[in-house]
């Protein structure tokens, strides 16, 4: 099953776009958790928490703009595919897309949900078809000695669960924190 994030600014287009997905992705064999957003901000700490295999992104929205919201995606999570849509036809919007954030297509806006479906279908086979080259390129890495077998567990961990390889550890085995401004120095939070 492939783990989905939908962002759009705009709760009836992100309504439909689930939709769209639900009905059409099954009559093509691919099984689908979706995870729906509105706002970039919101999605960028899910982001942290959970490992996607594939990003949707509406291109024009209020708070960050969705090549900026893919390049961040990118940076934290290299192997998750991305998909930009877009109610506008901004050639320069499609460069930037591609260029910065790495996208794999750029669809317009409205849609047609068997070619929606099908884009889909074609940028998850991609992504697995570059995954599995880039596992047996690690496997390879350690046979030469160039990794360690604990850098390609550590490695693999984070693809799974992003920022559990950045906890910073105390020496005592306990789990430091960066932020003590928050902090009571009670061992609680402040609240706010």
């Amino acid at each position: 099953m492939y783990r989905v994030l939908l962002l759009d600014d705009e709760e009836n287009i992100l309504s439909a776009l689930r939709r769209s997905l639900k009905e059409a992705l099954p009559a093509l064999g691919i099984q689908v958790c979706l995870e729906t957003f509105n706002s970039p901000a919101t999605a960028l700490q899910r982001v942290s928490e959970q490992a996607f295999d594939l990003a949707i992104s509406d291109y024009r929205m209020p708070e960050m703009n969705g090549v900026e919201f893919l390049k961040r995606l990118r940076a934290a999570q290299p192997g998750t595919a991305r998909i930009i849509l877009s109610g506008y036809a901004d050639h320069d919007a499609l460069l930037g897309a591609i260029n910065e954030a790495g996208i794999a297509r750029f669809l317009e806006k409205p849609w047609d949900s068997h070619a929606l479906a099908g884009a889909v279908r074609e940028v998850l086979q991609q992504r697995d078809r570059a995954l599995e080259i880039e596992h047996l390129a690690d496997e390879m890495r350690v046979q030469r000695g160039t990794i360690t077998p604990q850098d390609l567990a550590l490695k693999r961990l984070e693809e799974e669960s992003p920022a559990i390889t950045k906890v910073n550890w105390g020496p005592d085995g306990s789990v430091r924190l960066d932020d003590l401004d928050d902090f009571d120095g009670f061992g609680d939070f402040k609240a706010e």
